[in-house]
C-alpha cells in the first residue's frame, strides 16, 4: 500500500510543470517505483506518463531531458534483471510477489501508447534493450530480446514519418538513442531501418545543432577570452565563460556520442538507397568544414604556429584548455572521415551512381578534407589509415577527370602564388595544395604544371631552415620531381631540372633530410635515362648529375647528420634511422642511381662507385653502404641486361674485392671460398 500511496503522489508531481531541482527528485522517485511495483497495470501507468508528464515535457532541457528517461529504464531494467533467478515463476498465486522479467518488460512496453510522440517511444525501449544487453547471458529470453529489437526499428521509422512541433529534439534524440543501441541490434533489423529518411536527421543533429559542434561557432566565441597577459603570451583562462561553455559541450550527448554517431551515419551511407542524399550529405559536410575553418581563421590561437606555441601561449593554455579544443576538433574530424569512407566505397562499386556524381563526390570530399586540413595536419594525417584510404581513393577518382581536376587545383590553390604566405592558416592550405598536386601531373597539360604546380612549389624549394616550412618544403622538392617525371613535359623538365639541382646541392644536407635527397637524385637520373626523351637531347645528364655527386664527395664531413624531423610528428613516433653522414648519403645516392643508367655507363660507374666506398671512415656507415650495395645487385632492381653486366663485373672483373675490401686487396684471381665473411656478402 506504500508503494501505492507513493505512485499515487509521484503521478500528481508529474501533471504540473516543476523547478528543476524537483525533476531531478521525481526521476529518483520514478525509477524507485518501477522497480517496486507489483502491478503489471501500475507499471504501464507509471511509464506512459513519464513519456508526457507536462513536469518533463513542458520545458525539457535540451538532450537531457530524454537522456534521463532513458536512464530511468535502463537503471530499473538491470535492477530487475539482476533480482530474477530461475525459481522464480510468474504464475505464483501469492499476491505479494515481485513481477518476473518478461511480464515487466510486457508492461513498460505497453506504457508507450499512443499519448506520447513516437520518438519518446525509443526511451523506454533503448533503456530495456541495454539492460537486456548488459544481464547475464542465463537471465536473458532471447525472444524478448528480438520483440525489443522489431519493436525499436518499428518506433524508429514511425517517428521519422511522423516530425511535428518537437522535430528538433526528437532528431537529436533519435540520433543518441539509436547510436547507443545500434550495435545491439541485428543485422536484418538493422537494414530494416528508413535509412532515406533517418540520414539526413542523423548527421545534421551533431555538426549543426546548437548542443553539438554548432557548425565550428564556439571557436569565434572564444576569441574574446583570449587575451595578452602580462608576460606577452596569449592566455585562454580555464576560468572564462567560453572554456565552460566548452566543456559542457564536450560533456553533451551530442558531441561525447560523436564517434558511435558517424558510425551510424556510415552505416546509413552505405545502406540509403536515394543515391541524391549522398550528394546533398557531403555538400552539407563541405559546409560545415568550410564554417569550422572561417571560424578558427577569425581566432587569435589560429595566427600561432605549432612550433611557436611554447613560445606565445601560456603554460595553462597549453596544458589544459588547448587540449579540451583539439580535442573536440579532432573528434569532429574524424567523425567526418568515418562518413566519407563508406560514401567513397559506394563510387567505387556502386552502379547506381552516374558517371556525373564521381568526381564531384571526389571533390567535395577533398575539400572537406582541405578545410580540416588545420586539424589532420597537426597530428599527421598518416597516422589514420581511415583518412589515408579516403584521401587517396577521393585523388584516384578525381584522377579520371582531367578538367575537374584542372578546375579543382585552380578552386585550391594559393592565393598570392609564388609567394610565402604569412598567416600559419594559409600556408597550411598551401601546404595541402603542394601534397594533393603532386599526384595530378600526369593527367595536366605542361602549362597546367608550370603555371599551378611548379610555381607554386618554388618559393619554398630553398627554405628548409626554418622549421616551420619544412613540410611544405619537402613538399614542394616531391612536387617538382613529380612534374618532371611526366612524360608530357619533357620541354619544362629541361628548363627547369639544371636550376634545380643546384637548389637540392645548396640545400643538402642543412636543410634536406638524407632520404628526400636520395630520391631527388634516383628521380632525376631515371628520368634522364632512355627512354626518356630528354636522354636523346642531353644524352650525358645523368653521367653529368653523378659525376657532380662525386665531386661533391671529395669534400664532404663525416658528422653524423641531424635528422629533420616535421612538427607534426612527435619524436616518440619517429622511426629509428641508422646515423648517416653526408659522406654516406652521397655514397647511396650513387649506389641507388646504378640500376637507371644505360649499360653503357653503368659499366663505367661500377667500379668509381665502389672505389668511393673507401672515402667512408665509419665502419658501420661502410657496412650499411655495402649493404644497399648488394641490395641493389641482388634484390632484383636491376634488369637482366644490366644484371648481367653486374654479375660479370662483381665475379671478374674485381668488383667484389673492391666492394668488400677496397684498397686492401692484392692483384690477382680469389676464389670465393677464400672469403670468409659474417654477413650475405
Amino acid at each position: 500500500m506504500a508503494t501505492d500511496r507513493s505512485l499515487a503522489t509521484l503521478l500528481r508531481a508529474l501533471q504540473s510543470p516543476s523547478a528543476e531541482q524537483d525533476t531531478s527528485r521525481l526521476f529518483g522517485s520514478a525509477t524507485t517505483l518501477l522497480i517496486l511495483l507489483t502491478n503489471p497495470l501500475n507499471v504501464t501507468l507509471l511509464s506512459s506518463q513519464l513519456l508526457i508528464a507536462p513536469a518533463i515535457w513542458y520545458q525539457p532541457d535540451g538532450l537531457r531531458t530524454p537522456i534521463s528517461i532513458l536512464g530511468i529504464f535502463n537503471s530499473a531494467a538491470l535492477r530487475i534483471f539482476a533480482r530474477q533467478t530461475p525459481e522464480q515463476r510468474s504464475d505464483l498465486p501469492d499476491p505479494t510477489r515481485k513481477l518476473a522479467k518478461d511480464e515487466w518488460i510486457t508492461a513498460v512496453v505497453k506504457g508507450a501508447d499512443d499519448r506520447s510522440s513516437r520518438w519518446r517511444h525509443l526511451l523506454p525501449l533503448a533503456g530495456l534493450l541495454l539492460g537486456i544487453a548488459t544481464a547475464e547471458e542465463e537471465h536473458i529470453n532471447l525472444s524478448m530480446r528480438r520483440k525489443i529489437e522489431v519493436a525499436i526499428v518499428k518506433a524508429v521509422n514511425l517517428a521519422l514519418r511522423e516530425g511535428g512541433n518537437e522535430d528538433a529534439l526528437a532528431t537529436k534524440s533519435l540520433s543518441v538513442v539509436l547510436s547507443h543501441v545500434f550495435d545491439l541490434l541485428s543485422d536484418q533489423n538493422k537494414c530494416d531501418l528508413h535509412h532515406d529518411l533517418l540520414l539526413p536527421k542523423l548527421y545534421r543533429s551533431p555538426f549543426f545543432d546548437k548542443e553539438g559542434l554548432h557548425s565550428g561557432y564556439f571557436l569565434s566565441t572564444m576569441d574574446a577570452d583570449v587575451i595578452e597577459s602580462a608576460a606577452k603570451k596569449f592566455d585562454w583562462s580555464t576560468k572564462s565563460s567560453s572554456y565552460a561553455r566548452m566543456q559542457r559541450m564536450a560533456s553533451g550527448p551530442l558531441v561525447s556520442s560523436l564517434g558511435s554517431i558517424s558510425r551510424l551515419v556510415a552505416f546509413s551511407t552505405e545502406n540509403v538507397r536515394n543515391v541524391a542524399l549522398l550528394a546533398v550529405m557531403v555538400e552539407e559536410l563541405g559546409a560545415f568544414a568550410r564554417c569550422l575553418c572561417v571560424q578558427w581563421r577569425q581566432n587569435k590561437i589560429s595566427e600561432i604556429d605549432t612550433t611557436e606555441e611554447n613560445i606565445y601561449l601560456t603554460d595553462e593554455t597549453l596544458k589544459t584548455s588547448l587540449p579540451l579544443l583539439w580535442r573536440i576538433l579532432k573528434s569532429s574530424m574524424f567523425a567526418a572521415i568515418i562518413i566519407l569512407r563508406p560514401l567513397l566505397g559506394r563510387v567505387l562499386s556502386d552502379a547506381r551512381l552516374s558517371a556525373n556524381m564521381h568526381p564531384f563526390l571526389a571533390v567535395q570530399t577533398l575539400h572537406i578534407l582541405r578545410h580540416l586540413y588545420f586539424i589532420s595536419s597537426r597530428s599527421g594525417a598518416n597516422a589514420f589509415s581511415q583518412y589515408t584510404f579516403v584521401y587517396l581513393t577521393a585523388i584516384d577518382i578525381l584522377a579520371q577527370y582531367p578538367a575537374e581536376t584542372e578546375s579543382f587545383l585552380h578552386d585550391i590553390r594559393p592565393a598570392e602564388i609564388g609567394t610565402i604566405s604569412q598567416h600559419p592558416l594559409e600556408r597550411c592550405y598551401d601546404l595541402y595544395f603542394l601534397n594533393t598536386s603532386e599526384h595530378f601531373p600526369l593527367v595536366m597539360s605542361m602549362q597546367v604544371n608550370e603555371e599551378l604546380l611548379v610555381k607554386a612549389a618554388t618559393p619554398y624549394l630553398g627554405l628548409g631552415g626554418d622549421q616551420r616550412l619544412i613540410e611544405a618544403f619537402e613538399a614542394a622538392h616531391s612536387v617538382m620531381l613529380a612534374v618532371f617525371s611526366a612524360p608530357q613535359n619533357t620541354d619544362l623538365t629541361m628548363r627547369h631540372i639544371h636550376p634545380y639541382f643546384s637548389v637540392l646541392f645548396k640545400v643538402f644536407p642543412q636543410n634536406l633530410s638524407a632520404r628526400q635527397f636520395r630520391i631527388a637524385v634516383k628521380t632525376l637520373v631515371a628520368i634522364t635515362t632512355p627512354p626518356s626523351p630528354i636522354s636523346e637531347l642531353q644524352p650525358l645528364l645523368p653521367s653529368t648529375i653523378l659525376e657532380l655527386i662525386r665531386q661533391r664527395l671529395q669534400d664532404a664531413t663525416s658528422e653524423h647528420l641531424r635528422q629533420l624531423i616535421p612538427p607534426s610528428v612527435p619524436t616518440s613516433e619517429t622511426p629509428q634511422q641508422p646515423a648517416l653522414s653526408e659522406q654516406s648519403v652521397l655514397v647511396l645516392a650513387l649506389i641507388d642511381a646504378l640500376p637507371f643508367l644505360p649499360v653503357i655507363d653503368l659499366e663505367v660507374w661500377l667500379p668509381i662507385v665502389a672505389r668511393s666506398l673507401q672515402i667512408i671512415q665509419s665502419d658501420a656507415m661502410l657496412q650499411a653502404c655495402r649493404q644497399r650495395f648488394w641490395e641493389v645487385l641482388s634484390s632484383g632492381e636491376l634488369d637482366v641486361e644490366r644484371a648481367e653486366v653486374c654479375v660479370a663485373w662483381w665475379n671478374t672483373e674485381g668488383g667484389r674485392d673492391s666492394v668488400l675490401f677496397g684498397s686492401k686487396v692484392t692483384s690477382g684471381p680469389v676464389t670465393s671460398g677464400s672469403v670468409n665473411e659474417a654477413s650475405k656478402l
